[in-house]
């Protein structure tokens, strides 16, 4: 099978399959790695090994996959997902339930010790990472928010 036929179906149902979902997920280290893993494995399996000067094979470094698929791996298009659904989720109505289940906040005080890490808190550390500092504004005008969204598909640092 040609590698092109195998990348467009990695890119077309392999990798919309693994992260199926991921708008909400919160990203821990764990799962970073395990996606990662994954991602890489399969990658290898279309690219194959490379052939040295010296006539050896060996497997592809993980830094020439990533020039390979030119940074377009699952942990940033997790990351432009969630930023998608931020977006929408701020530019829904009051009285929508995705909007009042993600204002709605507890009675009771969260646990003693350090706190986990949240979806909110993971996305405001994507859009720091952006240097996006009025994105209260931005959010709302939806040709604004998918033109931000289209620039963090090109961030590698995301």
């Amino acid at each position: 099978m040609p590698r092109k036929s195998k990348l467009k179906l990695y890119w077309s149902v392999i990798r919309p399959i693994v992260v199926y979902g991921c708008e909400t997920w919160v990203l821990k280290e764990s799962i970073i790695q395990k996606l990662s893993v994954f991602g890489r494995k399969i990658l290898r399996k279309i690219f194959g090994p490379t052939k040295e000067a010296n006539g050896i094979w060996r497997i592809k470094t993980n830094k020439e996959l990533v020039e390979l698929i030119k940074h377009r791996n699952m942990i940033s298009y997790v990351k432009v997902q969630r930023l998608s659904w931020f977006g929408h989720t701020n530019r829904m109505p009051e009285t929508s339930i995705v909007k009042r289940i993600y204002k709605w906040k507890p009675f009771t005080g969260r646990p003693a010790g350090r706190p986990k890490s949240r979806w909110e808190d993971d996305v405001r550390n994507d859009l720091k990472k952006m240097k996006l500092v009025k994105w209260a504004e931005q959010v709302q005008d939806r040709s604004k928010w998918k033109a931000i969204v289209e620039k963090a598909k090109t961030l590698s640092e995301l």
